[in-house]
């Protein structure tokens, strides 16, 4: 698919968003939700969108909802909160949704791929349901999810989520104390936080606990890569060895 180097969207159609890559998390002002790597920007309104959602076709269908047809919205449809079957989180503006069956999905959430692959020899596979808990609330819950090639681990995509907002949380509070560059502290900051789970989820067992770590990590860099709207080898890479440290 082609992809424009600058244009017209119908959500700013005062200036021309171009597009740019950067290593700095930003909010789209389209779905609202967090991005990372290629985005369309207006430098004169501060206007930013990821990818997927400024190139979000009128329509699409889903592999987890044959019955459905999802059609584009940039504010959620009807007068109630809408919550995206993918992630579990409030819908705030651009969002897919199926009125015949009243299913919804953020741009990114549909777009993320049914599996990604490691370049350490582990895949994981997108779930519409859990069969076992996820490592990093210990629940099976609602939402999507993926899971490892052999089955034994499952994060939620609601809680790769969760673990990206807590970081930037953390971040902006500190940012100006410590100068250090958002992408930087952000990824760090998200080892420690599961490998505290895994520590409680396998009591006693250090090695264990070491192999959960490793697959977790593995997990985390491309998971939050494909959440992030840019599953990217360079985006990929960089959160592996930050997360390594």
């Amino acid at each position: 698919m082609k992809i424009d180097k600058e244009f017209i969207h119908p959500s700013h159609p005062n200036h021309k968003l171009k597009l740019e890559y950067t290593e700095t998390p930003f909010c789209c002002d389209g779905c609202r939700e967090a991005g990372i790597g290629l985005k369309y920007r207006c430098d004169i309104c501060d206007f930013d969108l990821h990818k997927v959602c400024a190139m979000a076709p009128n329509s699409i269908a889903h592999s987890f909802y044959k019955k459905c047809e999802f059609r584009f919205y940039y504010k959620p449809p009807g007068a109630y909160k809408r919550v995206c079957d993918a992630c579990r989180k409030d819908v705030q503006g651009f969002i897919y949704h199926c009125t015949r069956c009243g299913f919804d999905l953020h741009p990114c959430c549909a777009n993320l791929p049914l599996r990604l692959d490691d370049s350490e020899q582990h895949n994981f596979y997108l779930c519409e349901k859990l069969s076992s808990a996820c490592h990093r609330c210990g629940n099976k819950g609602l939402g999507w999810s993926y899971r490892s090639e052999c089955k034994n681990y499952y994060l939620h995509v609601s809680c790769v989520k969760e673990m990206l907002v807590e970081s930037w949380q953390t971040i902006y509070l500190n940012q100006n104390k410590n100068g250090k560059h958002i992408r930087e502290v952000q990824m760090g900051m998200l080892a420690p936080s599961l490998k505290g789970t895994l520590q409680n989820h396998h009591k006693g067992r250090v090695g264990k606990v070491r192999r959960c770590c490793q697959m977790a990590t593995s997990a985390l860099r491309i998971i939050i890569s494909a959440i992030l709207g840019d599953p990217t080898a360079i985006i990929a890479a960089v959160i592996g060895a930050l997360l390594s440290k």
